[in-house]
């Protein structure tokens, strides 16, 4: 779902959200357990308090009893007390459960989105996934460690102020309660608009995630282009609709808590009138009134409580949208058997008319059928566009065949498991990614089967030890994010290394040998010739010059398969291939713009 998909989300009610959220509480039911145990407790002290009041004035001190009014301050004393030690128990367990909650959730997110597609990270951008782990998270944190549970503690007060207040007088009871309906009345006015605006806010702080992401990342070309001047102006656009959106959550709590202070004052007001008159009058006592005045303030902080939580549940509400919405993503599902049939073959690939798109009625691959035999060697040449990634992308299961069978020494893909698939297939691409992390880490990539033995073995092999021995720390040197200390032909035998290290029985090498100077390619190629050696192999290259060696080359066209055999074959055609190679070994550029060029 794309951004502007977001921004027209219709509205979930809110107790289905919560009903999912509240799964993420049942572990720590006894945890939750306790914090309502203190809440209560803290509900009791704040009730208590009032009501000794009223003792200390209408018993002790119109009887002018000091040691009865030092027996009362004593026990009022003691509720003080307990109340300052049960709220620092109740605000440690909800500080814990929301953050153990957190990282329950986060774990989660993270495991779904390793699991997701590629092709739903071919349509979502990284900063708005990164907002999911990050903003909203922590928002649901605010909400379990201080929304929720205190909620109920607020809820427990109103309860026993109501019982109370009603207990001590009906009238003036009925009186503070005469200004409840007008502040149910504000609130859902409240409610109505405030919730818009928190979504507002959270699709606004996502766009500008993605928005720092793709240009720091692209910071080379941005400098490179002049481009400074005119992301700082969409940037500023950005930051503007996220301060607007704020603004806007803004004026509607300016208008929102005065209005609850001012008829909380209103209450506060009638109750000192109509309380005095029935003083004058000897109808209640003055230590009534006073208690009342004090349960008054009481009752009134809750709602005003209760009126800044929901504006946590608000946003807590428009995050947990977003995170079920990601998590409701299907995920690439792998139908598989425990037990996996054998095979005599080893590294054997067989495609039956495979049919492929990206977007509906928009085929990127039509009707492709051919066979590779265990050890052979093949080589895929076309046009940008004509289909030779996706075919190795479907052979690893990066996306998955709409039609058609592939197979893997007799076996459909789709049969066998992710971690066996991938351990069978190696792939070294163009653009490798390099971890922050060392050079170790970045060839075992934590898998314990790898040992430095094989690691340095691997390395020595595709020709990455002579660099790797010069470095400070050798094999510990710790590389920056994607490698940038390292240059583009070390960062590719480094690749080399960690294709070799894994042992695959299928290579497939994608432009293996672009943007190399002349003598790193020269090592490149040695280190490919000790890569392919007993392996399957797939190479997409540009470079027809590279290629040559293969068993056969099999040429793309808008999908389809054009040509297939030999170089030496191809060539005598008079096809495609020919016409291609006649380019490239005349030092020209071949032009992909006619039907003839690949």
């Amino acid at each position: 779902m794309s951004i502007k998909e977001e921004e027209k989300l219709n509205q979930v009610l809110d107790s289905q959200l919560i009903k999912r959220l509240f799964v993420f509480l049942l572990p720590y039911k006894w945890k939750l357990a306790q914090a309502l145990f203190f809440l209560v407790i803290f509900a009791l002290c704040e009730l208590a308090g009032p009501y000794l009041i009223k003792i200390a004035i209408d018993k002790e001190i119109v009887a002018k009893n000091i040691h009865g009014l030092a027996l009362v301050s004593g026990v009022y004393f003691i509720v003080i007390t307990v109340q300052f030690i049960v709220n620092y128990l109740n605000q440690y367990i909800t500080q814990w459960l929301g953050q153990h909650v957190m990282y329950d959730i986060r774990k989660i997110v993270y495991d779904h989105i390793q699991k997701l597609p590629l092709s739903y990270f071919d349509k979502n951008p990284v900063g708005r996934l990164v907002t999911r782990l990050t903003n909203d998270i922590e928002t649901l944190n605010e909400m379990l460690s201080s929304g929720v549970v205190s909620l109920f503690g607020d809820l427990f007060v109103l309860i026993g102020i109501i019982a109370a207040m009603l207990h001590l007088n009906w009238k003036l009871a009925l009186l503070t309660f005469a200004i409840i309906p007008v502040i149910f009345y504000a609130s859902f006015l409240f409610r109505t608009r405030v919730r818009e605006s928190f979504r507002k806010i959270r699709v606004r702080i996502a766009k500008i995630n993605t928005f720092l992401q793709e240009n720091l990342s692209g910071m080379a070309i941005v400098q490179l282009f002049n481009r400074q001047a005119q992301n700082e102006k969409d940037f500023k656009e950005l930051n503007k609709d996220h301060m607007q959106a704020h603004i806007e959550t803004i004026r509607y709590f300016a208008i929102y808590f005065p209005t609850i202070e001012l008829l909380s004052t209103a209450a506060l007001m009638l109750i000192i009138w109509y309380g005095g008159v029935q003083v004058f009058h000897d109808a209640v006592t003055l230590g009534v009134v006073v208690a009342f005045i004090q349960y008054a303030q009481r009752f009134f902080q809750p709602i005003r409580d209760l009126s800044d939580k929901y504006n946590i549940l608000q946003s807590a509400m428009a995050s947990s949208e977003r995170i079920f919405q990601l998590l409701d993503t299907p995920i690439q599902q792998n139908t598989l058997k425990d037990e996996i049939k054998s095979s005599t073959t080893k590294g054997k690939i067989e495609f039956r008319n495979v049919n492929f798109s990206y977007k509906e009625n928009e085929p990127v691959l039509k009707n492709v059928s051919f066979t590779v035999e265990p050890g052979e060697k093949i080589a895929i040449v076309g046009a940008t566009g004509s289909g030779k990634t996706t075919l190795t992308s479907l052979l690893t299961r990066m996306y998955e065949v709409f039609d058609g069978t592939i197979l893997i020494d007799d076996q459909d893909i789709s049969q066998i498991p992710f971690k066996k698939l991938r351990k069978k297939v190696g792939t070294v691409q163009q653009d490798n990614f390099i971890f922050t992390g060392s050079i170790r880490d970045n060839i075992q990539l934590e898998n314990p089967e790898i040992d430095d033995v094989i690691i340095q073995k691997a390395a020595t092999n595709v020709n990455a030890a002579p660099f790797i021995e010069k470095l400070p720390k050798k094999y510990d040197h710790i590389l920056y994010e994607r490698g940038n200390n390292l240059s583009m032909g070390q960062k590719q035998l480094l690749s080399f290394a960690r294709a070799l290290a894994y042992d695959p029985d299928i290579l497939i090498m994608d432009e293996a040998t672009s943007n190399v100077d002349t003598e790193t390619e020269l090592l490149i190629r040695d280190a490919i010739q000790k890569l392919l050696s007993n392996r399957t192999s797939i190479i997409i290259a540009h470079r027809l010059s590279t290629i040559q060696f293969v068993d056969r080359i099999i040429v793309m066209h808008k999908g389809e398969i054009r040509e297939m055999g030999t170089h030496e074959e191809l060539v005598q055609q008079k096809g495609i291939y020919h016409r291609l190679s006649s380019l490239q070994f005349d030092n020209m550029e071949p032009s992909y713009s006619s039907e003839g060029a690949a």
